[in-house]
């Protein structure tokens, strides 16, 4: 069997578009598994993992949970806002004490760009990026892509706009990584204050009038405005953001053709779409979902095999 060129998941940017492959070959094979009655493998049954968030996290926190827990293996879990963090201990530290206890692999997630990679360098353990600060979030951008082969068959190829608040998401960067990668064109579109002055030199598209970049696109990935990463204000109202960026149905129904709605979540309905476009069959939010079990599944079994007892 094939297996990862990397012995961590810190980003998308040091995977090759084998590893994207191989991930998603083993996912098809998962997904088949939680679809069955019984929706546990033995596979992990000898490995522990450690759930590190220093950062409030609900849906990947609980989807990493179930991946593990579906491959049979033992699953620590770690909040930051409870723990000697609090008291001043150091990264490394917390870390090192969570290894003591015989640890094969530690999925983390930081407010610091470059967590993952430090802590990659200081620990013996296998390192998950579930999410570093506004840099990556490469299990999000595995399952956003691998949603899009799913609907369309492949990636390559595709018309891709990401909407929004493209400059504090980790989700958007590891997103344009993913999809150049797999060969599908990609666009950028959100108020000019939320794009990032380096956006250009990844190779995209940029477009500031969302009917515009919906009218190109054949999937159009709709970020939430990440209100907690704002330290001033980029644009004068929720309620003018949402005239002008968000997606409404009548805004659908006036394209020249039907695009596929994404969204990472959590949804602010009303905002960057309105309930009846989430809760539509143009939308794919719930398969997103689903997917991201499988993929997690993937990424965990798949850095598993590689690490020697």
């Amino acid at each position: 069997m094939s297996e990862l060129s990397v012995n961590h998941l810190l980003g998308i940017k040091y995977l090759n578009k084998k590893d994207i492959q191989l991930i998603f070959e083993t996912a098809d094979h998962f997904k088949e598994v939680i679809n069955r009655p019984i929706k546990k493998v033995p596979s992990l049954r000898d490995i522990t993992i450690a759930n590190l968030f220093f950062e409030n996290s609900t849906r990947t926190k609980l989807s990493f949970e179930l991946a593990e827990k579906r491959l049979s293996a033992d699953v620590i879990n770690f909040s930051a806002s409870q723990s000697s963090v609090k008291k001043g201990e150091t990264l490394i530290d917390t870390v090192n004490n969570i290894l003591s206890m015989k640890v094969d692999m530690v999925v983390m997630r930081h407010p610091n760009p470059g967590a993952g990679v430090f802590l990659s360098q200081h620990v013996d353990a296998s390192i998950i990026n579930a999410g570093d600060g506004a840099h990556e979030h490469p299990t999000q951008a595995l399952l956003d892509t691998y949603s899009i082969r799913e609907r369309f068959g492949e990636v390559k190829g595709k018309n891709v706009v990401i909407v929004g608040d493209i400059l504090h998401s980790r989700v958007a960067l590891s997103n344009i990584y993913a999809l150049q990668l797999l060969g599908a064109n990609v666009m950028v579109c959100g108020p000019k204050t939320l794009l990032p002055k380096y956006i250009k030199d990844l190779g995209v598209k940029v477009e500031t009038n969302l009917k515009k970049a919906l009218n190109w696109c054949d999937v159009a990935n709709m970020l939430r405005v990440q209100n907690e990463r704002m330290d001033i204000s980029y644009f004068p109202s929720t309620r003018e953001y949402a005239q002008q960026y968000g997606v409404t149905k009548a805004l659908l129904e006036s394209l020249d053709k039907e695009i596929t709605i994404m969204h990472p979540g959590p949804i602010n309905r009303g905002v960057e779409i309105t309930s009846d476009v989430a809760d539509s069959k143009q939308a794919i939010i719930l398969d997103q979902v689903q997917n991201g079990v499988a993929i997690r599944m993937a990424v965990i079994y798949l850095l598993a095999s590689k690490i020697k007892h």
